[in-house]
């Protein structure tokens, strides 16, 4: 028998988005809810097939499935997968609690992780500095992180011993309770276990139940060549560890790279500024400046050079994350003017002002002068 279209069964576009999915789910759910319509079998089977609909419509990765395959996407999750019927893991319970506890809020304190075991590990962040001449080769480096691992006493149980935890009896291993509220029945976390599904009677005096220990991780991180001030480098499992055997987080390392005293950097581009004399500047010269290579490279100074030109290195910047491409470097010249001159010094620098020409040697200020004379003569006026 051929089966609804899940976008038809909620009444929406299939570019609806995730509010609007959202929207059309509380809508119809409140509508065909079986404890509004006690004994109505249509209503009931509509309020399944509406909660099947959105169960598979607000998770991103199964909705992607759906729109791809239809609905031979989940021809083998059988009756508890994705648009299954009633339980605690799946179909409709599982789409309708989300609504309720946005709604109303989880009445037991917050949800747990899922049945028989304890939450999955917190992610870590960890802030390392750099420096530019590392995020240029790159390098490997050993971080301490303080965390928590797995009791090796208990082997991450929890229980003395390593023993296995015991079903809770009071929602016989789910982790969740059904209360009802009105005409709705709403679920809820175990108050007995928290969630867990399972009860310690012997905690494990190592980790006191928890199945984890404080503990100071020694882990060695790789730096990519290229890296920039704000790369997120993942460790996957290296985070805190889980409780009661539940799998551990992950570790973030976010870097940020140090001031340089040399380089400022642009992307791939790296920026180098330079004094030069004042007679290199004029007479032109060749200058010999650093690299991040730890490596000299040689620019010519054409004559007449002014203070603030630029010139570029093709190749001598930055290695781009993951490519073999480099950025480009520029050296911006500054023309120093000369301090703690001799006597015979500034007699020659005398000497060279008298026979300058203003207009031949200094075009610049001998256009900013005629300029303000032009000015004097319009304000004389």
């Amino acid at each position: 028998m051929a089966k609804d279209d899940f976008y038809a069964t909620l009444g929406v576009a299939r570019d609806a988005s995730a509010d609007d999915l959202k929207k059309a789910y509380r809508k119809l759910a409140m509508q065909y809810h079986p404890d509004k319509n006690p004994g109505d079998k249509k209503a009931e089977k509509k309020f399944k097939e509406v909660s099947g609909a959105y169960d598979v419509l607000k998770d991103d990765q199964k909705r992607a499935a759906y729109d791809r395959f239809g609905h031979d996407a989940f021809e083998q999750a059988g009756a508890g997968g994705p648009g299954g019927g009633a339980g605690f893991g799946g179909g409709f319970a599982s789409g309708f609690a989300d609504i309720f506890d946005e709604m109303f809020g989880d009445f037991g304190g917050g949800r747990q992780a899922g049945p028989g075991g304890g939450g999955k590990g917190q992610d870590l962040r960890f802030n390392m500095e750099i420096s530019l001449e590392q995020a240029f080769n790159g390098n490997k480096t050993d971080v301490r992180v303080p965390s928590s691992v797995a009791c090796t006493e208990c082997k991450g149980t929890g229980a003395a011993g390593g023993a296995q935890p015991a079903s809770c009896g009071t929602c016989h291993g789910h982790g969740r309770v059904r209360a009802q509220q009105g005409f709705f029945t709403v679920e809820r976390t175990c108050p007995t276990c928290g969630g867990h599904g399972t009860v310690i009677k012997t905690p494990c005096s190592n980790c006191g139940g928890q199945g984890r220990v404080h503990h100071e991780k020694q882990l060695s991180v790789n730096i990519p060549q290229g890296v920039e001030d704000g790369t997120r480098i993942r460790l996957a499992g290296e985070g805190e560890a889980g409780l009661r055997g539940a799998p551990p987080g992950d570790l973030y390392i976010f870097l940020s790279l140090k001031p340089h005293r040399l380089f400022q950097r642009d992307g791939a581009d790296v920026y180098c500024r330079v004094p030069i004399s004042m007679a290199t500047a004029s007479l032109g010269g060749t200058i010999e400046v650093p690299t991040l290579e730890a490596k000299l490279a040689r620019v010519t100074i054409p004559e007449g050079t002014p203070t603030g030109h630029q010139f570029r290195l093709k190749n001598k910047g930055m290695p781009i994350l993951r490519s073999s491409a480099r950025g480009d470097m520029f050296v911006q010249v500054m023309v120093e003017t000369p301090v703690n001159l001799t006597d015979k010094q500034k007699e020659l620098l005398r000497e060279f002002e008298e026979a300058n020409s203003a207009a031949q040697h200094s075009p610049q200020a001998h256009g900013f002068f005629d300029k303000i004379k032009e000015l004097w003569e319009d304000l004389k006026e």
